[in-house]
């Protein structure tokens, strides 16, 4: 499923036009995307939740040549899925 049709099934499963459902959709993300941004933590009961995680540099390796390169730190989005969401999956 991409973003269209999330926003195609929120438009039917609510009643609304594709475009507020799209907009709905938009808003949601750029609302999540700020937050972490902020360091926020995200969590939506039953379905899981977002944070960010730091990571420190470290000396890594070109796969193609094999020399050394230094890795910079950085923070990337990590998900933990909720207690009701893995078993939903899993039944």
């Amino acid at each position: 499923m991409n973003k269209s049709d999330l926003a195609r099934w929120v438009s039917v499963k609510n009643e609304i036009s594709h475009a507020e459902a799209e907009l709905a959709v938009d808003n949601f993300f750029e609302t999540m995307t700020a937050a972490l941004k902020t360091g926020q933590r995200i969590e939506l009961r039953g379905f899981g939740s977002f944070s960010v995680r730091e990571y420190d540099g470290y000396m890594g390796r070109n796969p193609r040549t094999g020399e050394s390169v230094n890795v910079a730190p950085k923070k990337l989005p990590f998900f933990k899925a909720g207690k009701e969401l893995r078993e939903a999956v899993e039944s």
